[in-house]
């Protein structure tokens, strides 16, 4: 998958380098490709923003500037998002559905935001990361590249993705590890059963009850089938 990102900071994005993204990447699993707004500024000072018409505080970053640097990869076959707090929240099946694209450009706002005219001329969807408000669009970026990256076939094992939270509409089941016995609190004894069809059955039941106390909102809807 190939993620085209126009932002007015990509030094920021360094972090996508390390840990599943990085070796993602490596791999040629993905393709991050980071464009520097200001690059297609005509201004001599590469000025990319200007007074809101109307008045207000802030600047808004401005339409041409941002325009010339889509096109520079623009693709009939891509996905344009701007990362934005007034979009749609962004949800396991939301990602899942993006993971399917082949092509994304994310559009990363900044300052007071970006004249709505290209955002009506290129953007085929806005997406936000929760009902608050960020300095500009690039950790949402970051937030959405990574979380899309780990449905991309091959940069994790189907299994690892299948027993994550949300996954089936409950949060994950609790995870153990050596030692077996903490500060006086040993591991379930289900777990060291070997018994794996009563372990999937604990861990279903788990995932119920974590749900259930966490986020009894994603129960609505909701079936579990405990065997």
């Amino acid at each position: 998958m190939k993620f085209d990102v126009l932002t007015l900071f990509p030094e920021m994005f360094n972090c996508l380098n390390e840990s599943i993204t990085g070796r993602a990447i490596k791999n040629e699993k993905i393709d991050i490709n980071l464009v520097n707004i200001r690059d297609f500024s005509n201004n001599k000072h590469k000025k990319v923003d200007d007074t809101p018409y109307g008045g207000g505080a802030g600047m808004v970053m401005m339409p041409d500037v941002i325009y010339r640097a889509y096109q520079s990869v623009k693709d009939k076959n891509a996905k344009v998002i701007y990362m934005t707090p007034q979009g749609r929240t962004l949800d396991q099946r939301k990602v899942e559905k993006l993971s399917k694209e082949e092509h994304l450009i994310i559009l990363c706002g900044h300052y007071e935001g970006i004249d709505q005219r290209v955002v009506d001329k290129i953007v085929d969807e806005e997406i936000s990361i929760g009902d608050y408000v960020l300095t500009g669009g690039e950790i949402p970026a970051m937030v959405l590249i990574d979380s899309v990256s780990r449905y991309v076939d091959g940069v994790l094992k189907a299994h690892s993705i299948k027993e994550e939270s949300f996954s089936n509409g409950f949060l994950e089941y609790p995870q153990y590890t050596r030692p077996e016995i903490f500060e006086g609190e040993k591991v379930p004894e289900i777990l060291l059963s070997g018994n794996h069809q009563e372990i999937d059955k604990w861990r279903k039941e788990q995932s119920f009850e974590i749900t259930k106390k966490k986020r009894p909102d994603l129960l609505q809807n909701q079936i579990l089938i405990v065997d």
